[in-house]
């Protein structure tokens, strides 16, 4: 589980890293139970805002972010397929070692944030 979440986060930090000095505004929260959405936007440069919603999970008494939804599009569902179809097409040993060398790339001196892709198919 440390694997995925490693790789989750550096790709949820490569995303936010394009958008430097930007203004993030509020843009609301919904919450049912122990789930809930908080809604924000990135103030592009360019004169556009980007829809940055977080699902989190409430754990005790914190509340854990579980998902990071970016323009529409949710990272743990895009690499869902990505690794469905890895594991289709090869097996569940080669997604955990493709996901090792990547985590190996970034990690090694001179790896770059801006290489860091999904585990690549």
């Amino acid at each position: 589980m440390s694997l995925f979440a490693d790789l989750l986060e550096r790709a949820y930090i490569s995303r936010i890293e394009r958008y430097s000095g930007e203004k993030v505004t509020y843009a609301g929260d919904s919450i049912d139970g122990d789930v809930a959405t908080v809604k924000t936007r990135f103030a592009a440069k360019r004169g556009t805002e980007v829809p940055v919603d977080y699902r989190m999970l409430k754990r005790g008494d914190r509340w854990l972010v579980y998902d990071v939804n970016v323009e529409g599009v949710s990272l743990v569902a895009n690499y869902r397929t990505q690794f469905n179809k890895i594991i289709q097409t090869t097996s569940y040993q080669e997604l955990i070692t493709k996901m090792k060398n990547t985590q190996g790339e970034f990690n090694a001196p001179g790896g770059s944030k801006e290489k860091e892709k999904a585990p690549r198919s």
